[in-house]
């Protein structure tokens, strides 16, 4: 059976080479490239392309949208939840947040994930399928045709762990900063790991300028290892270690996420670990309220402990913040809205607030 390539993850050499496979010129590859990297959906929308080469491109080739299924809108701040359909059914969320620099776009990369974090709504039914890069570059597209606006920041946060796709998103790294394209600078991405130890070294070879973020979480592994099965297979000492060799490498800051949870990982002792293992790293604690998960029973940490913890932290020379919570009337977490359609059985006209 002939299977369509997706044409949205090429970039522009590899689509200039299957041009002129097909006897097509340059110039012509380089057209389609810009219509397809720009967000065109559809090749009958290519006016400078003649009929025969449209027709011979629908032919050969598709290029993966979204679909909105679900769309919330906070009503207290200007946050903007989608569940998005994918070619295929799967389904996947995104979540637009506005900053007074611009618009930012946390942005999922796999359907599902393998990491089964006990915080995290995302791998309650493990893994199904990475996504591709063209997947992940129409989810900033959308989010920017939808509400008419450009988005200048891309966060690999969402739905499934970046490191676990290395390949793909590797690819969707060089096409969505490619200027003739969305051309959004490495330098405005940040991308969050939940601590795959190789990935991290391999991210460190391409040496690129994006934001390693870390999920960190705890300061002990007996903690860790409860809440996140990847400490089973890369402790602690080994993420650190990993982190501070990808610091030699890119001379970048690093950024580690802390979810705080009531009575588990918010008291004085864990913050007097957690600015003592980070010590020596140029980086930055971003201390973040947990979002309730009914799998689970763990409750946010109240205003004072979120204080405490970070003043601690920051006494001990460690830069701390505590994070701002957006959408935090539709469920803005990564994962929530799925499984929510999902128990309504896939229903697109359910109310799944």
């Amino acid at each position: 059976m002939f299977i369509k390539k997706d044409i949205r993850s090429l970039n522009l050499d590899e689509l200039k080479a299957e041009f002129v496979e097909m006897g097509e010129k340059g110039f012509r590859a380089a057209q389609v490239y810009k219509w397809v990297a720009s967000g065109c959906e559809n090749f009958d929308d290519m006016s400078n392309i003649s009929k025969t080469l449209r027709e011979n491109l629908k032919d050969k080739y598709f290029i993966p949208t979204v679909k909105i299924v679900k769309k919330l809108k906070s009503n207290l701040d200007e946050t903007v939840k989608y569940l998005y359909e994918l070619h295929d059914g799967e389904t996947i969320e995104s979540v637009l947040m506005k900053y007074n620099h611009g618009y930012t776009v946390c942005i999922s990369t796999q359907v599902g994930c393998r990491m089964g974090c006990s915080f995290c709504a995302s791998g309650l039914n493990g893994l199904f399928r990475n996504l591709l890069p063209s997947e992940m570059l129409a989810q900033v597209m959308m989010a920017g045709k939808d509400n008419n606006i450009r988005v200048s920041n891309i966060v690999l946060m969402g739905m499934g762990e970046p490191l676990d796709n290395f390949d793909n998103v590797k690819k969707f790294l060089e096409l969505v900063s490619d200027p003739e394209g969305l051309g959004i600078g490495y330098r405005h991405i940040s991308l969050s790991t939940s601590g795959v130890v190789p990935g991290i070294y391999k991210l460190a070879q391409l040496n690129l300028p994006i934001t390693l973020s870390i999920s960190l979480h705890a300061p002990f592994d007996s903690i860790r290892s409860d809440m996140m099965k990847v400490n089973r297979r890369w402790n602690i000492d080994e993420l650190l270690t990993a982190c501070r060799d990808y610091q030699k490498v890119t001379g970048r800051r690093i950024s580690f996420e802390y979810a705080m949870i009531k009575g588990k990982n918010d008291t004085d002792e864990c913050a007097t670990q957690l600015a003592k293992i980070l010590k020596g790293i140029l980086c930055h604690v971003n201390l973040i309220p947990v979002n309730p998960v009914k799998e689970n029973d763990y409750e946010k940490s109240d205003r004072k402990a979120l204080q405490n913890f970070a003043d601690k932290l920051c006494g001990l020379g460690i830069n701390t913040t505590v994070r701002r919570t957006l959408g935090g009337d539709i469920d803005a977490s990564c994962g929530q809205l799925r499984r929510k359609f999902e128990e309504k059985g896939g229903e697109k006209n359910e109310d799944l607030q």
